[in-house]
Parts: structure tokens; sequence; C-alpha cells
């Protein structure tokens, strides 16, 4: 009796854990300007955490202005895309450690990456002791990031809220991307964002979440949805403003919501041929 005890209050506390508030910062940041915009974020970022959020997550490119973009930065000339791009552990990185750490949040910033002689287009997430949680680097692009390496990984980290996925902007649009995460078992998905945003990206966000069976967080200067893993909004933003975007999710446990179950993997060679 003692034994069935403590595996139900084991249950109910794994159930507890993956309850958990997120919030969305759709800002926009001023280009090449990190000391205005981690300013910015930081006062976001205190909102809503007295909101109650537990996670914070802030669009793609946001610490240096997503300058990298030659869309965004007419004539963008390398070395100075490189200069204002950081290392995991720079001034201004150290500083968004710091925030978290400060807030006791896990709180994603998208930023340049300055990592062995190549920059890359990151979203590092800090967790509530300011310790990198997940370092992900965008791995598809539509062609106009010039000067940043593509990243050819798609980690999924574990949390005491369970397991998350990275995904950024463009990555979003490729199906492969999220069922990768999926299958890894990712039962959330971030994904901070910068291009195009409207009536086809909330269906496609929409899409894949019920499609993963995964809880998803789209996070753009102008828009935010969160979503569910039955492809529900939870939350959007207002306007498109500088505000945040809060919603109560709760992650699923056992057997994966939507279509994932009747998946045929032998029949699928013709993927990756």
């Amino acid at each position: 009796m003692r034994l069935l005890i403590a595996l139900i209050m084991a249950s109910l506390l794994a159930a507890a854990d993956s309850s958990f508030t997120i919030a969305a910062l759709t800002l926009t940041p001023e280009p090449w300007d990190k000391e205005a915009n981690f300013a910015k974020l930081a006062v976001y970022a205190r909102r809503a955490k007295a909101a109650g959020a537990q996670v914070i997550v802030a669009p793609e490119g946001y610490l240096e202005g997503y300058v990298g973009n030659e869309k965004r930065t007419p004539g963008l000339e390398q070395k100075r895309y490189t200069a204002i791009a950081e290392e995991i552990d720079g001034p201004l990185l150290r500083r968004v450690a710091g925030l978290a750490e400060e807030l006791s949040v896990y709180l994603m910033v998208g930023f340049a990456e300055r990592r062995g002689g190549a920059v890359y287009n990151s979203a590092v997430l800090f967790n509530p002791a300011g310790k990198v949680a997940s370092n992900y680097a965008k791995s598809h692009t539509a062609d106009d990031e010039p000067f940043n390496t593509k990243g050819k990984d798609f980690p999924v980290i574990q949390t005491e809220h369970g397991p998350w996925g990275t995904l950024i902007c463009f990555d979003r649009q490729l199906p492969e991307t999220s069922r990768i995460l999926a299958l890894k078992g990712a039962r959330l998905i971030l994904v901070p964002a910068w291009g195009g945003y409207g009536e086809m990206n909330d269906l496609m966000m929409r899409v894949r979440a019920y499609e993963n069976g995964v809880h998803l967080a789209f996070v753009h200067p102008k828009r935010a949805l969160i979503i569910n893993s039955h492809g529900k909004v939870l939350a959007q933003n207002d306007g498109e403003r500088d505000q945040f975007v809060l919603a109560r999710i709760q992650l699923d446990q056992g057997e994966r919501p939507g279509p994932m179950k009747g998946r045929r993997p032998e029949l699928y060679g013709d993927l990756v041929k």
C-alpha cells in the first residue's frame, strides 16, 4: 500500500511539473544597439515574471536587431556583422544570463553567435540558475543571411517541465524539422522568428503543433502564438506593439496526442533519398 501511495504521489508530482506559465515577448529591437535592446528585454521580462511567467522567449536575432539579414540591412558588411556578434559567454549574454538568474526563469533570446571563426543565427536558453540550457543554431534560411553558417543539429533538452526543442523562423516552414524534434521526444517547441507572419503562418503553426502532438510558442516582433498540442491557440498578441503574451500550459503525459501514432516509418524511405 505504501508503495502504491508513493507511485501515485510521484505521478501527481510529474504532472504538476509539466504545468507552467510561458511568456512570448513581441518586442521590436533597434538595429545594432544591443544595450538598448537588452534594456527593453529586462523591462518586459520583469513584467512577465511579475505576471507569473516561468519561461520567457524573445524573437529571433533580438539582441543585435536581426541585422544579419540582407533584406533587413541592405549593404550588410561581413566585418561589421562579425563584430556585432557575440560568443555564448559574451558580455551582453552574461547579462541576459544574470537576468534569468535574477528572475529565476528560463529565458530565451535570439542573437548573432560568433563560434569557431563563423557566425550563426542562434537562440540561447538560459535556465533559472543563469546557465545555458540549450543553444540552437538556425539550420534553414531563405538564402537571405549571407554571413551566417547553418546549423546541423536538432537538440531536445530535458527540463523539470518536460522535454523541449527549438526552431528559428524559416526552420518552421519545413515539416521535417518539427517532426524530428517530436520523434526525439520534444513536447514543447519554441520558435523565435522574424520573417513572414499572418494568416498562413498562424495556420502553419497550428498544424505543426497538431501533427506532432506538441505545444508550440511562436515569438515574432509583431506576432505571438502559444498553441497547445491539439492545435488550439491558447494566447496571442493584441495588436502589433511591444507587449508580452502569457499562457498556462500543461504538457501531455504518456501517449502523444494527434496523428503521429498512425505513422508507418517503413514506408517513408523516399523522404531521405
